[in-house]
């Protein structure tokens, strides 16, 4: 079972910084509460955090899912070799695990300052890599990644990151007041 200590890393890029993958803290409530004004993240994310109270509160509930075993979730930060520590960049989570169940959901969400950088395909892709090295021996063997339709950068993520646009899902407001997309993920060398 994977624990809290658990860090997972993308190379840098000829034009980007490595990143570095790690489970949430309660220090990280500041940082979250200054993005309580980014419209894009609640209009296309349940991220519900407006000060520091519901950041605890949502950081706490990730905590939890690492605790249950059935989500776990990364805080993604760019390394950068003059900076004392990371620099938040966004969010990636593997969640709905449930040992001897062959799928998993995921889903990521990055700051403003880092979309369109090619932050989240790396950082989905590390999350991907890890869940099916992590979870193969409980029998998972597919991801999925939802969106609502109109999100077309997250379905260029979804590409990016080698999740094949399965379906259409009918919208089911208010959580989903738009069509939605379904994308799956399979380990390397498997397309069932």
């Amino acid at each position: 079972m994977p624990d809290t200590t658990t860090r997972l890393l993308a190379d840098a890029t000829p034009t980007a910084p490595a990143l570095v993958l790690r489970p949430w803290n309660l220090a990280d409530a500041a940082g979250l509460a200054e993005l309580s004004g980014d419209e894009a993240l609640r209009r296309w994310t349940s991220f519900a955090v407006d000060n520091e109270s519901s950041a605890a509160r949502w950081l706490r509930e990730q905590r939890h899912g690492w605790e249950r075993g059935s989500r776990f979730a990364f805080a993604v930060e760019e390394v950068h070799p003059l900076a004392a520590g990371g620099l938040l960049a966004g969010h990636v989570v593997l969640k709905d695990v449930v040992p001897g169940a062959a799928s998993a959901e995921v889903g990521y969400w990055t700051v403003a300052r880092a979309r369109g950088r090619g932050i989240a395909p790396r950082a989905l892709h590390a999350l991907s890599d890890w869940a099916f090295t992590t979870f193969a021996r409980d029998g998972l063997t597919r991801l999925v990644l939802r969106h609502q339709a109109g999100n077309t950068a997250s379905c260029r993520v979804a590409e990016k990151s080698r999740y094949a646009l399965s379906a259409v899902l009918p919208a089911q407001p208010p959580a989903w007041p738009q069509e939605g997309h379904l994308h799956v993920r399979h380990p390397a060398g498997r397309a069932d």
